[in-house]
């Protein structure tokens, strides 16, 4: 490896022209650390939300964006037993990875499933994580329990559509426009709602209400799913596109017994991170391997086109995950 690498960073808080290609030292792998040699990387809105001076790196973290990237293992740290240099993997980042080499924990990689390109293996991470862990772990999704996901066509939206699919849940989305619906049932969907044509507290009503909601859009949303949920059912909240604020009439949330949770990803510990890799190794990458669940794909820019990449991401035109090829 030589001395210094490629790197995109952000030169102020702005728009996606504030993305700029710059050289940076080439990291070192520390204890339990691997360094990989980026294939491809992973576009998600928290990488715009830090660009947009909203998301702080966690302490410790690189400044770069990139939260999840696809890449081979060229450096390891003392304590890694798990992985040899030349593997290809898929990893969990910290942050950097939009760069042509990243440091991530060791614990935080999985290897590229058996028949997937680098490609899609780099949009395995950061959705299957947040899935897993929001859905399955802290919603406690169950075969046959009616699951409504808002923004459905997004990359975690996708995602989660197959996963409960795949584990016997019924699975309804909101989505804002006919060929977004259509994507979604194709993936799996029972019912697909056009947030923009129905109302889905009406629509969940009708089948009998939410026992679980993922959503990511808050705002005016949230006491719409208060009222869509049924008895002991559960909120899962990971993004608030229209915003955290609003008022609730809690009063609805003990009648019902409703469990209102959510969570971010990028601060948990290592230790936190690592479960769930585990646990998607052991649970998921059977179902990828075999071909039941797969990332969607929607676009594919290089490392020098980040902003037009963020510009993609910022339109909500996408449907399923967007990357940029670093040295695939």
């Amino acid at each position: 490896m030589s001395e210094m690498m490629r790197a995109v960073e952000i030169s102020e808080p702005g728009g996606p022209d504030v993305l700029r290609l710059c050289e940076r030292p080439v990291p070192e792998a520390g204890h339990g650390q691997v360094v990989l040699k980026v294939a491809y990387a992973g576009v998600n809105r928290p990488d715009a939300l830090q660009r947009a001076g909203a998301y702080d790196p966690p302490p410790g973290a690189s400044d770069l964006p990139g939260l999840e990237c696809s890449g081979e293992v060229v450096a390891i740290g003392a304590g890694v037993d798990n992985l040899v240099v030349g593997d290809k993997v898929c990893a969990l980042l910290p942050g950097g990875g939009y760069a042509d080499y990243v440091m991530t924990p060791a614990a935080h990689c999985l290897p590229v499933p058996a028949g997937m390109g680098m490609k899609e293996a780099a949009c395995l991470p950061e959705t299957f994580f947040t899935v897993w862990s929001n859905v399955f772990t802290r919603g406690g999704l169950k075969a046959g329990e009616r699951f409504l996901i808002h923004g459905g066509s997004s990359g975690i939206g996708t995602t989660a559509i197959q996963l409960a699919h795949a584990f016997g849940a019924r699975v309804f989305v909101t989505a804002g426009s006919d060929e977004k619906c259509q994507a979604c049932l194709d993936l799996g969907a029972e019912r697909a709602i056009n947030y923009r044509d129905e109302d889905f507290v009406k629509v969940m009503k009708g089948e009998g209400g939410a026992d679980l909601i993922l959503d990511m859009v808050g705002g005016d949303y949230i006491p719409r799913n208060i009222k869509t949920l049924n008895l002991d059912g559960r909120l899962v909240q990971i993004a608030f596109l229209q915003g955290p604020m609003v008022e609730v009439n809690f009063a609805m949330m003990m009648v019902k017994r409703l469990t209102l949770t959510g969570s971010t990803l990028r601060p948990q510990s290592d230790l936190a991170k690592a479960a769930i890799a585990q646990d998607l190794l052991e649970a998921v990458w059977p179902l990828v391997e075999a071909g039941k669940v797969a990332p969607v794909m929607d676009s594919e820019f290089d490392l020098s086109e980040a902003a037009a990449a963020h510009t993609r991401m910022e339109s909500s035109g996408h449907i399923g995950k967007i990357v940029m090829k670093v040295n695939g």
